[in-house]
């Protein structure tokens, strides 16, 4: 869902968001407060995250929602990494519940989507406590269970890629190369699958192998070519608004994009590997694509391309020729005696 109620953090909480980047503050708590988002409290750290992690349970009320930022040790480029903690109790009532829903994307793209490094939704306190906390990351590192099919399907691969080389020997090939994504750019996509976002960018990280959020956000499809970068290979995912037939539609596109030959050899070699497995994992992750695009330039990516990608037209049935009408006033068709032969 996307949010709908134009809550927006008040001066006080914006200021504290500039002051909490020292790496000093260990937590903050945000509340919802005369339509504002409001800071209602923060702690300082002394120690390592995890025996820190005690100073967040004073900070929580059992009956009423509320926000958590929590510090934690590790940094990206931009510094620390957050946990971001959102506490809806099953005890609130429904209109705190939808509120609070409604409007944890604008908290999290006012604070910096790309600190935040994971997310920790809680309904009882266990589900936010250390314990809590803990076996969510378990959960998320965990492999997607498999049907019987799959695991099927599975051991017959591997039996082929096993078995001895001869001549009718079947032989595995490289279908792609699958990286894995952070546990950040995972939840994004889970919020994307959710209807948080409309925008999803996502980058590889070619050191560390890993494929990274760079931006989760709402924007217009005005505003969609100019995030399309002009030096180096993006995933996109946009969830394209539109009426085909006068049904109104919200399809979700996957966008390659890469910037002809101004990108390294390698560079453009790992995102193409990478697209198809990245591709699935979107799947696993509720993410429904409805079309696979490639690009060169964000200004390719307009409403009537996105439109004609998504229902192209049918080129077979062509249209009945016409003949041609004949002149105006032309008047009735008269007949004529034929002419006499031999003068008769």
């Amino acid at each position: 869902m996307s949010h709908q109620t134009g809550i927006k953090a008040n001066d006080e909480l914006k200021k504290f968001f500039g002051k909490c980047r020292n790496g000093k503050v260990r937590l903050m708590k945000v509340s919802i407060e005369n339509e504002q988002l409001c800071l209602s409290g923060h702690k300082d750290g002394h120690s390592n995250w995890e025996k820190d992690y005690a100073l967040i349970m004073p900070f929580i009320a059992e009956d009423c929602p509320c926000y958590v930022l929590f510090r934690l040790d590790s940094k990206n480029d931009l510094g620390y990494e957050w946990l971001f903690i959102s506490w809806v109790p099953d005890m609130a009532s429904v209109r705190q519940k939808m509120l609070y829903a409604s409007t944890k994307a604008t908290l999290k793209q006012e604070f910096g989507n790309s600190q935040i490094k994971e997310e920790l939704h809680g309904t009882v306190l266990g589900e936010i406590t250390l314990n809590g906390y803990q076996k969510h990351k378990t959960a998320l590192a965990a492999p997607a269970p498999l049907s019987m099919r799959e695991e099927e399907l599975n051991e017959i691969k591997k039996t082929e890629v096993n078995t001895d080389y001869s001549v009718n020997s079947k032989q595995q090939t490289l279908g792609g190369v699958a990286f894995p994504i952070t546990s950040s750019a995972q939840q994004a996509i889970k919020d994307m699958a959710r209807g948080s976002y409309d925008y999803l960018q996502l980058r590889i990280e070619i050191e560390e192998e890993t494929i990274h959020l760079v931006k989760a956000e709402n924007i217009s499809l005005d505003k969609l070519p100019s995030k399309v970068p002009s030096d180096t290979g993006r995933y996109h995912l946009y969830k394209f608004k539109h009426t085909h037939e006068g049904d109104y539609m919200e399809n979700i596109v996957f966008i390659y994009s890469m910037p002809g030959y101004n990108c390294p050899i390698k560079e453009r070699m790992l995102y193409s590997s990478c697209k198809n497995p990245l591709t699935d994992s979107l799947a696993k992750l509720g993410i429904e694509i409805v079309k696979k695009l490639e690009i060169d330039t964000g200004s390719e990516l307009t409403e009537k391309f996105l439109y004609d990608e998504l229902h192209p037209t049918n080129s077979l049935h062509r249209p009945q020729f016409a003949k041609p009408r004949g002149p105006p006033n032309r008047g009735p068709k008269r007949m004529t005696r034929p002419k006499a032969e031999n003068g008769q």
